[in-house]
Protein backbone atom coordinates (compact mmCIF):
# COMPACT_ATOMS: atom_id res chain seq x y z
CA UNK A 1 0.00 0.00 0.00
CA UNK A 2 1.19 3.06 -1.23
CA UNK A 3 0.28 6.22 1.51
CA UNK A 4 0.52 10.17 0.77
CA UNK A 5 0.45 12.63 3.50
CA UNK A 6 0.12 16.30 2.94
CA UNK A 7 2.63 17.82 4.87
CA UNK A 8 1.22 21.62 5.92
CA UNK A 9 1.77 24.01 8.13
CA UNK A 10 -0.86 23.68 11.01
CA UNK A 11 -1.94 20.23 10.08
CA UNK A 12 1.05 18.12 9.51
CA UNK A 13 1.99 16.48 12.81
CA UNK A 14 -1.94 15.36 13.10
CA UNK A 15 -1.60 13.94 9.11
CA UNK A 16 1.82 12.07 10.84
CA UNK A 17 -0.26 10.83 13.60
CA UNK A 18 -2.51 9.31 11.18
CA UNK A 19 -0.18 8.30 8.78
CA UNK A 20 1.47 6.37 12.29
CA UNK A 21 -1.50 4.89 13.51
CA UNK A 22 -3.62 4.09 10.00
CA UNK A 23 -1.00 3.24 7.72
CA UNK A 24 1.76 1.97 9.49
CA UNK A 25 1.85 -1.43 7.55
CA UNK A 26 1.73 0.75 4.44
CA UNK A 27 4.70 -0.29 1.98
CA UNK A 28 5.35 2.67 1.08
CA UNK A 29 4.56 6.29 2.59
CA UNK A 30 5.84 9.70 0.66
CA UNK A 31 6.06 12.91 2.63
CA UNK A 32 4.36 15.71 0.46
CA UNK A 33 4.88 19.52 0.60
CA UNK A 34 3.50 21.93 -1.75
CA UNK A 35 5.09 25.55 -2.58
CA UNK A 36 2.38 27.53 -3.65
CA UNK A 37 3.75 29.97 -6.44
CA UNK A 38 1.22 32.57 -5.76
CA UNK A 39 3.54 34.84 -3.38
CA UNK A 40 6.71 34.50 -5.23
CA UNK A 41 4.89 35.39 -8.54
CA UNK A 42 3.31 38.43 -7.09
CA UNK A 43 7.17 39.49 -5.63
CA UNK A 44 8.35 39.46 -9.13
CA UNK A 45 6.00 41.02 -10.43
CA UNK A 46 5.68 44.09 -8.80
CA UNK A 47 9.60 43.98 -8.61
CA UNK A 48 9.62 43.77 -12.43
CA UNK A 49 6.52 46.10 -12.59
CA UNK A 50 7.26 48.84 -10.09
CA UNK A 51 10.94 48.34 -10.11
CA UNK A 52 11.71 47.30 -13.64
CA UNK A 53 14.84 49.02 -13.70
CA UNK A 54 16.26 47.66 -10.22
CA UNK A 55 19.36 45.58 -10.09
CA UNK A 56 17.49 42.05 -10.85
CA UNK A 57 19.87 40.28 -8.45
CA UNK A 58 17.59 42.12 -5.50
CA UNK A 59 14.43 40.94 -6.63
CA UNK A 60 12.48 39.58 -3.48
CA UNK A 61 10.52 36.89 -5.38
CA UNK A 62 14.03 35.18 -5.29
CA UNK A 63 14.41 35.42 -2.06
CA UNK A 64 10.86 34.33 -1.19
CA UNK A 65 11.16 31.14 -3.19
CA UNK A 66 14.19 30.21 -1.44
CA UNK A 67 12.75 30.87 2.05
CA UNK A 68 9.50 28.64 1.23
CA UNK A 69 12.07 25.65 -0.46
CA UNK A 70 14.28 26.41 3.35
CA UNK A 71 10.80 26.23 5.30
CA UNK A 72 9.45 23.31 3.47
CA UNK A 73 12.64 20.99 3.75
CA UNK A 74 12.99 21.49 7.62
CA UNK A 75 8.70 20.91 7.69
CA UNK A 76 9.49 17.84 5.63
CA UNK A 77 12.64 16.82 7.56
CA UNK A 78 10.27 17.54 11.15
CA UNK A 79 7.18 15.49 9.96
CA UNK A 80 9.82 12.11 8.72
CA UNK A 81 11.31 12.84 12.20
CA UNK A 82 8.29 12.27 14.15
CA UNK A 83 6.72 9.44 11.32
CA UNK A 84 9.82 7.72 12.93
CA UNK A 85 9.96 5.30 9.73
CA UNK A 86 11.58 4.80 6.44
CA UNK A 87 9.83 7.18 3.74
CA UNK A 88 9.99 9.49 0.53
CA UNK A 89 9.74 13.05 0.99
CA UNK A 90 8.51 15.37 -2.13
CA UNK A 91 8.62 18.53 -2.62
CA UNK A 92 6.33 20.30 -5.36
CA UNK A 93 5.71 23.80 -6.50
CA UNK A 94 2.10 24.68 -8.13
CA UNK A 95 -1.47 25.18 -6.93
CA UNK A 96 -1.59 22.91 -3.94
CA UNK A 97 -4.78 21.56 -4.81
CA UNK A 98 -3.50 20.65 -8.21
CA UNK A 99 -0.53 19.03 -6.86
CA UNK A 100 -1.42 17.48 -4.17
CA UNK A 101 -4.49 15.61 -6.55
CA UNK A 102 -1.51 14.63 -9.13
CA UNK A 103 0.83 13.33 -6.51
CA UNK A 104 -1.91 11.08 -5.22
CA UNK A 105 -2.36 9.47 -8.64
CA UNK A 106 -1.09 6.22 -7.62
CA UNK A 107 -1.74 6.16 -3.79
CA UNK A 108 -3.55 3.89 -1.94
CA UNK A 109 -4.26 6.54 0.73
CA UNK A 110 -4.34 10.20 0.92
CA UNK A 111 -4.13 11.74 4.56
CA UNK A 112 -4.89 15.19 4.91
CA UNK A 113 -6.16 17.77 7.40
CA UNK A 114 -8.80 20.17 7.81
CA UNK A 115 -7.46 23.39 8.16
CA UNK A 116 -10.09 25.89 7.23
CA UNK A 117 -12.70 27.54 10.01
CA UNK A 118 -11.41 25.38 13.21
CA UNK A 119 -13.75 27.06 15.72
CA UNK A 120 -17.18 24.61 14.81
CA UNK A 121 -17.48 21.52 12.98
CA UNK A 122 -18.98 21.56 9.35
CA UNK A 123 -17.90 22.26 5.68
CA UNK A 124 -16.44 25.60 6.62
CA UNK A 125 -13.57 24.00 8.45
CA UNK A 126 -11.99 22.83 5.01
CA UNK A 127 -9.96 25.51 2.81
CA UNK A 128 -11.09 25.81 -0.68
CA UNK A 129 -7.92 23.79 -2.02
CA UNK A 130 -8.20 20.97 0.72
CA UNK A 131 -12.00 21.22 -0.07
CA UNK A 132 -11.12 20.52 -3.95
CA UNK A 133 -8.53 17.93 -2.85
CA UNK A 134 -11.32 16.05 -1.07
CA UNK A 135 -13.48 15.98 -4.20
CA UNK A 136 -11.10 15.10 -7.16
CA UNK A 137 -8.40 12.55 -5.16
CA UNK A 138 -7.70 9.46 -7.22
CA UNK A 139 -8.35 7.98 -4.07
CA UNK A 140 -9.44 7.10 -0.27
CA UNK A 141 -8.80 10.04 1.56
CA UNK A 142 -8.28 10.45 5.39
CA UNK A 143 -9.27 13.60 6.79
CA UNK A 144 -8.30 14.31 10.18
CA UNK A 145 -8.45 16.87 12.97
CA UNK A 146 -5.48 19.07 13.91
CA UNK A 147 -4.45 18.75 17.47
CA UNK A 148 -6.21 20.69 20.25
CA UNK A 149 -9.47 20.99 17.93
CA UNK A 150 -12.11 19.92 20.39
CA UNK A 151 -14.61 17.25 18.85
CA UNK A 152 -11.82 16.22 16.77
CA UNK A 153 -8.96 13.24 16.85
CA UNK A 154 -6.36 14.85 15.21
Amino acid sequence: MAVVVWVAEGTWRACVDAARTYAADAAEIVLLHIIGHDVPDAAHGAFAGLLGRADPGHDPGTRLERLAAESGERLLSAAADRLGRPCTRTERTGRPEHEVVAAARDADLLILGRDGDRSRPGPKTLSPPTRFVVDHAPCPVLLVWPRGISGGAG
